[in-house]
């Protein structure tokens, strides 16, 4: 492989790179988010062994809602870590379709197209989570409040 030919191989993997620099961002704030979900599941748990009443509940509404959360939020950083891989795997095949002059375009282009795809689906389970979490939180609020218009 020539000198100038490993430049243009590095030149089309700096896209993908940076694909993977934004991912991991998305990662980072669904992994935070998981971890939320997490500690208020502990929280309530301790909450509902001593509550009783209307609070019990209340309680298990919410815990049946950040299960569901737990879940959104699993397959979305599921299907995020998946487009890194399959990004990753790009990469890996452009040097080596470089270094060993294989034509491995039209497999390029599925994982990628694969990658985007997993990164949208990612995305939207992340929104259905945000719109979990404000059900969640109404169950969470005095009636008062969660019935008037806060939008």
């Amino acid at each position: 492989m020539l000198l100038a030919e490993l430049i243009n191989t590095l030149q089309l993997a700096i896209g993908p790179v940076i694909l993977i620099s934004g991912v991991g961002l998305i990662i980072l704030s669904l992994t935070n988010r998981f971890g939320r979900i997490v500690d208020r599941t502990r929280q309530l748990s301790v909450e509902y062994r001593s509550s009783s009443g209307a609070d019990l509940e209340r309680i298990l509404s919410e815990l049946k809602i950040l299960t569901v959360r737990a879940k959104v939020i699993k397959g979305s950083n599921f299907l995020a870590v998946l487009s890194v891989l399959l990004v990753s795997i790009i990469i890996i095949g452009l040097f080596w379709s470089a270094l060993y002059n294989f034509n491995i375009t039209y497999l390029l282009i599925v994982l990628f197209i694969s990658s985007i795809i997993s990164l949208i689906a990612s995305l939207f389970l992340f929104i259905y989570d945000l719109e979990l979490s404000l059900r969640a939180l109404w169950i969470e609020l005095p009636e008062a409040i969660a019935s008037s218009d806060v939008y």
